[in-house]
């Protein structure tokens, strides 16, 4: 018998012991195609998942390479239960392939008439095919390329779409690469994304998600659309790209509440492609108002469902997404497979900090007692407003105080989501703050002090949750965040994983009010750090003051 270090059980989960010595070459092969659910210190825990299986065999990973490595590291023989479901699911992708015919025209096609025919009586597909111009092939709605790969993956049969994309207006884009280079793995995530044309790149915050997006755009040399979170990202993505291509300020236009520049290059926010007017998208225009030949998805897991929408509509155009997680609070990630399309590229944190292109972190949860009084307060509340009343707990704001005396001279943040609390924090400390409501000017000259360290502590909302760039941050101190969010709590260490000059060993607080809902959902909060290797150590707030 083998003495492998992975455990394949019935329930298509998959167990690492992370100490043995074939652990990091199984699990370079395992990640292809299963997901990590938990990542406690012993034991990591997989799930072979179908969107997990189509993601990888979308990147060209057959369902024989994916058994042979698990036969391979498997300690124990692999249930054969496991084989045929893991065999039969994969096969399902690329049964049925979307392609154009000699006239150009949309055709759902497969060699399996069984499968044509159970998919074009669908009642949600049906009324998209609009012909059948032979037996083994429909005519799709010219308009229904993505809405079709959407309805085929719900009913379990996900489409190859080789319909091909339309190049764009070229433009000429070069990487301006003086003095640096692009790390292998970020070259490696381009080189996937350019072969398959959509889809989506993971890495972590501070990996150089920009530059990849650069790369592509150097790659494909077309005009392109960025869609990012919010106006601070798209002016970091502008100086990103002035700095590290050859594209100058006259061939990039912002697109936001503030400017509506539209040039060869422009970067737009979500929130602007869906403000309504008059119950209608008022800026629909600038998805047809250059020819894109590239789309690029800025934290793709965030995008607002509006967007999904208006992505179906754009099938026709390259798109890529960027993103830290595939992680959505709303469980659309099928929806990001369908429309931006499969992930062509994943890189574990660990393993990016492990060569040294981010910084390690250290993981605290420092747990707060509530006074009798806030306690009893807290347990006569009605439900909706006990999580409130544990966030925004009074007792929290001396244990920031010791907190950051105990990290005095570093750069830290202090981070909430309630504008109150936010207000007696920024007071408590005499510290500057940033939230909504600064003017976007403003907040660029705050973040721009504390970069540069004319001031060590910013006290800051969940706007500055996405796309913020702080390389010097250090400390972040997490007052409190939104509910259970799994997202959030990647985003906000990510705030400190951007490598240092210093190389010093980041730290990550989450304050937690005891035998509350607070710590209910910080359990759910930390569960994806958990699942990427970051073991959270539990503290008594007594214990700082000491």
């Amino acid at each position: 018998m083998a003495d492998g270090p992975l455990i394949v059980q019935s329930d298509r989960t998959v167990l690492l012991e992370v100490a043995h010595p074939d652990a990091e070459s199984a699990r370079h092969e395992l990640a292809i195609f299963a997901e990590l659910e938990r990542a406690p210190e012993h034991i990591h825990t997989y799930r072979i998942t179908r969107l997990g299986l189509w993601n990888a065999r979308a990147a060209g990973h057959g369902a024989e390479d994916m058994l042979a490595t698990l036969d391979r590291w498997s300690r124990f023989p692999v249930p054969p239960s496991v084989s045929i479901d893991i065999s039969e699911t994969v096969g399902r992708y690329g049964r049925l392939v979307i392609e154009r015919n000699d006239d150009s025209e949309l055709v759902l096609r497969s060699t399996d008439a069984a499968v044509l025919a159970e998919v074009s009586k669908n009642k949600r597909i049906q009324p998209l095919l609009i012909g059948r111009p032979s037996p083994d092939a429909f005519i799709i709605d010219a308009w229904a390329r993505g809405h079709i790969k959407q309805e085929l993956l719900k009913i379990g049969w996900p489409a190859e779409d080789l319909a091909g994309y339309t190049p764009g207006t070229p433009h000429p884009i070069d990487l301006a690469e003086d003095g640096w280079h692009l790390r292998p793995y970020q070259r490696q995530a381009v080189d996937i994304f350019t072969q398959g044309g959509s889809g989506v790149v993971v890495l972590p915050c501070g990996a150089g998600k920009t530059l990849v997006g650069a790369a592509a755009m150097a790659d494909t040399k077309t005009t392109t659309l960025i869609l990012v979170t919010n106006t601070v990202s798209a002016r970091q993505w502008r100086d990103e790209l002035l700095k590290r291509t050859s594209l100058t300020a006259e061939e990039i236009g912002e697109y936001s509440g503030q400017t509506k520049e539209i040039k060869p290059v422009t970067i737009a926010t979500y929130q602007i492609l869906t403000a309504k007017r008059k119950g209608q998208y008022a800026h629909l225009a600038l998805l047809d108002a250059l020819d894109w030949g590239l789309i690029v998805y800025d934290e793709v897991h965030l995008l607002p469902a509006p967007v999904f929408k208006l992505t179906a509509d754009l099938q026709a155009r390259r798109r890529l997404g960027l993103t830290a997680t595939l992680v959505r609070e709303d469980g659309r990630e099928g929806d990001v497979f369908s429309l931006i399309g499969p992930k062509r590229f994943d890189a574990p944190w660990k393993e990016i900090e492990a060569q040294g292109f981010i910084s390690p972190a250290v993981c605290y949860e420092v747990r707060v007692d509530l006074p009798a009084g806030d306690r009893l307060e807290y347990a006569a509340a009605a439900d909706d407003e006990r999580y409130r009343l544990a966030a925004t707990a009074p007792a929290k704001i001396g244990v920031v105080r010791d907190l950051v005396a105990r990290h005095e001279g570093e750069r830290i943040l202090i981070i909430g989501q309630y504008l109150d609390q936010i207000d007696v924090l920024a007071e408590a400390l005499n510290a500057p703050k940033i939230t909504g409501q600064t003017p976007i000017d403003e907040r660029e000259q705050l973040y721009q002090a504390f970069r540069v360290g004319e001031i060590s502590v910013l006290v800051v909302s969940k706007v500055a949750n996405f796309s913020i760039d702080l390389p010097e941050a250090s400390v972040a101190i997490q007052v409190s965040g939104s509910f259970g969010s799994r997202q959030e709590e990647a985003q906000r260490l990510g705030r400190l994983l951007r490598p240092k000059q210093s190389n010093h060993t980041a730290s990550f607080y989450t304050l937690i009010a005891r035998d509350t809902v607070d710590q209910d959902f910080a359990q759910n909060r930390q569960r994806f750090l958990a699942e990427q290797g970051y073991a959270y150590t539990i503290l008594d707030a007594h214990s700082l003051a000491a």
